[in-house]
C-alpha cells in the first residue's frame, strides 16, 4: 500500500464530546479569572488542568489512530496529517488575535499596548503562524507570552513537540520502555506541582527556563501516559459513560483551592493526583462507553467539533473582556450579563470558523495533496 494513503479510523464519540466539555470549561475559567484577586479565590479553581487533560486525551487518541499503522505510513505522512489537522486553526487564531488586538487596550494590564506599531503586531502574527516562540523583543502585550496575540498557542507548541517525539522515537518504545518514560515523567510532574511557589501546575507560556520546565513537565507525563493507556487499556462496558465522565471532569476542574494560603503544597498534591490517576480513569470510562441515543450522538458530535476551534480562538475575546473587567473594577455579580454574552460569542466564533474555514480548508488541502 502507498505509505501516503491511509484511511481514517472511526472516532471515539464520547472522547470527542468530553474534549468539548473541557474546552467550554476553559472559556468559563478564563472569564472568572478576570474577576479573581489571586489564585486562591479563582472560581472554577482548577480549570487550568484542562490543558493537562487535553494532553492526556491527545496521547490516547494518537496511540489509537497511529500505533498500528507504521507499516503503511511514513513519518512524513504522519507529520503532514498532524499539520493538516492542527495548523489551519493555529493560523486562524493568530489572525483573530491580530484583528482584535487594538480593542484590548488596558490602562491597568497592558498600558503600552495601544502604542505598538502595526508592523510589529503583524510581524508577531506571521511568526505566530509557525508557532515558533517569540523572543522578549517581540512581547507586544507585556505578559511575556510565547504568542501574545493568542496566549493558548503555547500549548499547541508543546503539542507539536509531543507529536514529534512520538513520531520519531516513542512510537517504537515497548510497553516497558514507555512505562519507564511515563513513570519518570510522572515523578517530574509531582515534583513540579509540590515545589511550585504557588502549589499548582500553571505555566509554560513564556520563553524562559522556568516556564520551559513547566511546559515540558505538563506535556511529557499526560501525553505519553495517554499513549500508554491506549496500549494497556482493556475496555469494559460503562453505561451512561458520557454523563459520568463529563461530571467527573467538571468536578475536578471546578474543585475549590486545596489547602489555602497556609498549606500551598496541598494543592500541588491535588493537581498531581488528578493528572496522574484521575484523568486516566476518566478517559478509560469515556472510551469504554457507547452512544445509543441520537441526541447524545449529536451532543458529542457538536462538542467534539467545536472543542479545538473554541480553545484556539476564544482568548482574543477573553483579552477584551479581561481588560474591561479589570480597568473598571467590575465584580462578576455585576458583569454576568456581559460574561454570558462573552461565553456565547466564543462559542459562536468557534462554530463559524469551524464551518466557514477549518473544514473547507482541510478538505481543500487534503484534495490537493491526495
Amino acid at each position: 500500500m502507498n505509505k501516503n494513503t491511509i484511511t481514517t479510523k472511526p472516532h471515539y464519540p464520547i472522547l470527542d464530546g468530553l474534549r468539548g466539555v473541557a474546552a467550554l470549561i476553559v472559556v468559563a475559567f478564563h472569564i472568572f479569572e478576570a474577576h479573581a484577586t489571586s489564585f486562591l479565590d479563582q472560581v472554577i479553581n482548577h480549570g487550568y488542568l484542562a490543558v493537562d487533560f487535553f494532553f492526556l486525551l491527545s496521547g490516547f487518541v494518537i496511540g489509537y489512530a497511529y500505533d498500528d499503522r507504521w507499516d503503511k505510513m511514513s513519518i512524513g505522512n504522519f507529520f503532514k496529517r498532524r499539520l493538516i489537522r492542527l495548523q489551519p486553526m493555529v493560523i486562524m487564531g493568530m489572525i483573530i488575535g491580530a484583528l482584535l488586538f487594538y480593542f484590548q487596550g488596558s490602562t491597568v494590564l497592558w498600558p503600552k499596548l495601544m502604542d505598538v506599531p502595526v508592523w510589529k503586531m503583524l510581524l508577531t502574527m506571521v511568526i505566530g503562524f509557525t508557532l515558533i516562540p517569540l523572543p522578549p523583543s517581540l512581547d507586544i502585550r507585556g505578559w511575556a507570552e510565547l504568542h501574545p496575540l493568542n496566549g493558548p498557542g503555547w500549548s499547541l507548541f508543546y503539542e507539536y513537540i509531543a507529536n514529534i517525539l512520538y513520531g520519531l522515537f516513542v512510537r517504537k518504545f515497548s510497553k516497558t520502555a514507555l512505562s519507564i518514560l511515563v513513570f519518570i515523567s510522572g515523578c517530574a510532574l509531582i515534583h513540579l506541582a509540590v515545589t511550585s511557589p504557588n502549589g499548582y501546575l500553571v505555566g509554560g507560556w513564556s520563553l524562559n527556563a522556568e516556564h520551559m520546565h513547566i511546559g515540558f513537565a505538563r506535556m511529557m507525563y499526560p501525553f505519553f501516559a495517554g499513549v500508554l493507556l491506549f496500549r494497556m487499556g482493556k475496555l469494559i462496558q460503562v453505561k451512561n459513560a458520557f454523563f459520568w465522565s463529563s461530571l467527573l471532569v467538571i468536578i475536578a476542574l471546578a474543585m475549590p483551592r486545596i489547602g489555602g494560603s497556609e498549606h500551598i503544597w496541598y494543592n500541588g498534591i491535588y493537581d498531581s493526583a488528578i493528572v496522574i490517576f484521575y484523568f486516566p480513569l476518566v478517559i478509560f470510562i469515556a472510551a469504554s462507553g457507547e452512544i445509543k441515543s441520537k441526541f447524545s450522538a449529536r451532543v458529542c458530535n457538536f462538542f467534539g467539533d467545536i472543542s479545538y476551534p473554541i480553545y484556539i480562538t476564544h482568548y482574543p475575546i477573553i483579552y477584551i473582556y479581561t481588560a474591561w473587567a479589570v480597568d473598571n473594577k467590575i465584580k462578576f455579580s455585576e458583569a454576568y450579563p456581559v460574561s454570558i454574552l462573552t461565553f456565547l460569542s466564543c462559542v459562536a466564533l468557534a462554530y463559524a470558523t469551524l464551518k466557514l474555514y477549518d473544514i473547507p480548508v482541510r478538505k481543500w488541502i487534503n484534495k490537493k495533496l491526495s
